[in-house]
């Protein structure tokens, strides 16, 4: 067998995927692509155009509009990458608590949903690449050749999520971190249209005892045995 030219990885929210994803496509030299930033990125400027994001009719037509760009990171601040809306740098801005309040909400629609998606799958099945989100082994690239699940538990997660944001030198509430996981995890998981769930053939790795470099460490052995 060969290296996997298609890798997905799938998981909740905070349990450490886009830091799997990026140490895994630098390792590989892939192309690492968070398909989260799409959703937030509608989600900030829907909040940025008074929308609400109950308002499904008006978010779907906006995710049907604006022009999402991901591209390799041109600033030394920590970023993974530019994430641009209609040309504007947003790569921070769609990580505060408003957007993580509202992005499962913008997500569950089928039009916003249906709007990323294709995109997504036409970077995807360029190949060569590491991609991380919700659905992307169960929905975006089905065909992938490696599909990871990552877990963890809430409160894992939240001490993760809190440190991140104190280390941007934001303020914080873990109670508040804990309760919007939660959240996030209802929503995701019992929406209609592509719910969070492990694909038949995903292998799950629990992270909650493995700091991030073990975390890949696991996903190179899983990477290494495709080949054999």
């Amino acid at each position: 067998m060969t290296i996997p030219n298609m890798i997905t990885i799938d998981g909740p929210a905070a349990s450490g995927k886009s830091t799997l994803g990026k140490n895994l496509a630098d390792w590989l030299d892939y192309l690492y692509f968070d398909t989260g930033v799409m959703y937030r990125a509608v989600t900030w400027a829907a909040l940025h155009a008074g929308i609400s994001m109950d308002d499904e009719a008006a978010v779907s037509a906006l995710s049907e509009t604006i022009d999402i760009d991901v591209l390799p990171p041109t600033q030394d601040d920590g970023r993974a990458y530019d994430v641009l809306a209609d040309g504007q740098d947003i790569t921070w801005d769609i990580r505060r608590a408003e957007v993580d309040g509202g992005v499962s909400v913008v997500a569950a629609y089928p039009g916003v949903r249906k709007a990323l998606t294709a995109q997504q799958r036409r970077i995807g099945l360029r190949g060569k690449v590491v991609m991380v989100g919700r659905d992307i082994g169960t929905v975006v690239l089905p065909e992938a050749d490696l599909k990871i699940y990552l877990e963890a538990s809430v409160a894992e997660r939240a001490r993760r999520r809190f440190n991140e944001i104190k280390n941007r030198g934001g303020q914080a509430s873990m109670d508040a971190i804990r309760e919007n996981l939660m959240e996030r995890d209802r929503i995701d998981s019992t929406r209609d249209v592509a719910p969070l769930c492990a694909a038949p053939d995903a292998i799950i790795l629990d992270s909650d005892q493995m700091d991030a470099n073990r975390v890949l460490e696991a996903a190179k052995k899983l990477v290494k045995k495709h080949q054999e």
